[in-house]
């Protein structure tokens, strides 16, 4: 049996059970199309280190205040 309960979202750092605070909007160049923005979650704690990873790599598009209603887009 499943449940259709879906707890909090929660930070994407490895480990981190804290509620998600960020989202990061992020794409990388060479898998998607530029209008297309995955998304991580980041808590206060790690939202630096989690932009840093992104922004070292040229993905990191924007970072903003956690939407539950937002949607990663799918496939490219």
């Amino acid at each position: 049996m499943t449940s259709d309960v879906v707890g909090p979202a929660l930070c994407s750092a490895k480990g981190c059970q804290a509620p998600a605070v960020w989202d990061l909007l992020w794409n990388n160049p060479r898998l998607h199309t530029p209008e297309r923005r995955k998304i991580w979650l980041a808590c206060d704690e790690h939202r630096a280190s989690l932009s840093d990873f992104l922004g070292s790599r040229s993905f990191l598009k924007d970072v903003e205040p956690h939407d539950p209603d937002r949607e990663d887009p799918g496939p490219r």
